[in-house]
């Protein structure tokens, strides 16, 4: 299910990129993990991080925005 609109949500290209951000940046054990990596795909992987967060969005999800999420976790 997309929660987006034409112009995003919250920022961001859509719910599911804002909601595994939103989960990323506010857990510590997955913050301090994710400052290792500039590279999503590199961190799911070498994390072994599967499933959906709480939220139910699935950390692999394919309407996520991959650029974006690198460069958020290029800036943490």
């Amino acid at each position: 299910m997309t929660h987006d609109d034409d112009d995003g949500y919250n920022g961001w290209t859509n719910y599911e990129t804002w909601n595994v951000a939103l989960w990323i940046q506010n857990t510590e054990g997955l913050y301090n993990l994710a400052r290792r990596y500039d590279d999503y795909r590199v961190f799911l992987s070498r994390t072994g991080l599967t499933g959906k967060t709480p939220d139910g969005v699935a950390w692999n999800d394919d309407s996520l925005d991959i650029d974006e999420l690198d460069t958020m976790l290029e800036e943490l």
